[in-house]
């Protein structure tokens, strides 16, 4: 089993800035990518930034120039430092990673979720 500890959100006024983290434990043998999506109020969730293990990032053109995500591979962390916050960024933040557990087994997990709110 692997699970995925988030940490950080909360409330900022909009051109303010916040931090989220996340841990990895449990089995694993390798981690693929580690990254954040969020889900607002009535809308899909949707990809926010992604690290990809020997393979850069992915981030959404919606927050480019504004979040940076940034990653442990030793210790399989992963954090999205987020600045400049509109609105818009107001949802849930959730951490996915995904790898294998094996060589053979894969997994791809979800955190909880984290509350971010950016009051205007």
């Amino acid at each position: 089993q692997v699970q995925l500890v988030e940490s950080g959100g909360g409330l900022a006024q909009a051109g303010g800035s916040l931090r989220l983290s996340c841990a990895a434990s449990g089995s694993i043998f390798s981690i693929d990518a580690m990254g954040w999506y969020r889900q607002g109020p009535g809308k899909q969730r949707e990809l926010v930034a992604e690290s990809i293990t020997g393979g850069g990032t992915r981030t959404a053109d919606s927050v480019k120039g504004r979040f940076t995500i940034s990653r442990d591979h030793a210790r399989n962390t992963v954090a999205l430092q987020m600045n400049s916050l509109k609105p818009e960024d107001t949802a849930v933040y959730y951490c996915n990673a995904r790898g294998g557990i094996s060589t053979i087994t894969s997994f791809n997990v979800w955190g909880a979720g984290t509350q971010v709110t950016v009051s205007s």
